[in-house]
């Protein structure tokens, strides 16, 4: 592909990216070139002089480097498996940015010849109810060589099993989205603004949809249902859950749910869901503790209270500067991948 046409595209890519019409593009360069100029710029018809490159870098907050960046790979489709809540624009959004990172993560996997292809399989198993969800539960904690205890960064426990990890800033109806790029990266999107317990949740929600084959007879709710418990069971197994709580209760304490909270990395919401489903509490208990949520402010707030870390996966920037110690990268080119100054890049490369 010649420069001007990876121009060109890279143009487009980071104008979708940011949600900018070629209008609005035009606003935020305070006019210094037409929308004709732009059009003609994503076409491939006209290249811009060193002073609008600039402003078109400043106004797409990417870095020049990235406008001429080679697409070392070829990712074309993002599938996901349900409409989010969200404008026609916004989803073009997210898509670039999907396309982005993985396209800039799977460069530095290569350039350390790292295989970015996903291999847990659960295609062989059809699930038709919960009892099919606990084996299965059991089965990646033993792939993923995982115990009993919470999980410590659940966000770097799946980008270590190749899952791509997207975060964004989203309007609280967006809870998250799974799905593949070409049919074989999974990808999932999460909420920026969840606390860490909600994304812990809803990371692992996605993860359900990515792994589990479900009997075509299930509905969506069913199938929605089935995740959540395969979420719930990831977080803390109901043999656990049994053994802290005890079999039957008919109420439980905030500080028993607190400390289990701050061990599993849940929240007291899905703990009582838990604890309902596996008939420990009554439905009737249950009923009561969501109203009482919702008519005390002060109570709602304790229950929602998150104590856990937020968590965000280094893996990405480790490779990074893992291939720079190793003379795979340039400071240049690893400052175009991490999308950071080219300084910033160097005042935190330091060899032991």
């Amino acid at each position: 592909m010649i420069m001007k046409d990876v121009f060109s595209q890279r143009l487009r890519n980071a104008r979708v990216m940011r949600e900018l019409s070629m209008d609005e593009l035009c606003d935020k360069l305070n006019n210094i070139v037409s929308k004709q100029s732009i059009s003609k710029y994503e076409k491939g018809k006209m290249m811009p002089d060193s002073t609008v490159l600039i402003e078109l870098a400043k106004a797409l907050d990417v870095k020049v480097d990235y406008f001429f960046r080679p697409f070392s790979i070829s990712l074309e489709n993002v599938e996901f498996r349900k409409k989010a809540k969200l404008k026609v624009s916004e989803k073009s959004a997210i898509n670039e940015l999907i396309l982005d990172k993985v396209e800039r993560y799977i460069e530095v996997e290569n350039i350390l010849d790292i295989t970015s292809n996903f291999t847990t399989d659960f295609s062989n198993v059809v699930v038709h109810c919960e009892e099919d969800i606990y084996p299965l539960v059991a089965r990646l904690k033993n792939e993923w060589q995982l115990g009993e205890d919470g999980i410590n960064n659940l966000i770097e426990l799946l980008e270590e099993n190749k899952i791509k990890i997207i975060e964004i800033d989203a309007p609280d109806s967006f809870d998250g989205l799974s799905g593949f790029v070409d049919e074989k990266i999974p990808i999932i999107v999460l909420n920026k603004s969840f606390t860490s317990e909600r994304k812990r949740f809803t990371a692992l929600h996605e993860l359900g949809h990515i792994l589990l084959r479900f009997d075509n007879n299930l509905d969506s709710k069913k199938r929605e249902y089935l995740c959540n418990l395969f979420a719930n069971e990831m977080l803390i197994s109901r043999d656990v859950f049994i053994r802290l709580i005890g079999h039957s209760r008919k109420n439980i304490s905030l500080l028993e749910l607190r400390d289990i909270q701050k061990q599993f990395g849940i929240s007291i919401d899905a703990l009582m869901y838990k604890a309902n489903y596996l008939n420990i509490i009554t439905d009737n208990r249950y009923k009561y503790f969501c109203i009482s949520k919702n008519k005390n402010p002060d109570f709602k707030s304790a229950v929602n209270k998150s104590v856990a870390n937020q968590e965000k996966s280094s893996r990405f920037e480790r490779l990074v500067y893992r291939a720079m110690a190793s003379d795979l990268l340039t400071a240049s080119k690893a400052a175009v991948l991490l999308n950071k100054p080219i300084t910033a890049v160097r005042e935190d490369f330091i060899l032991v």
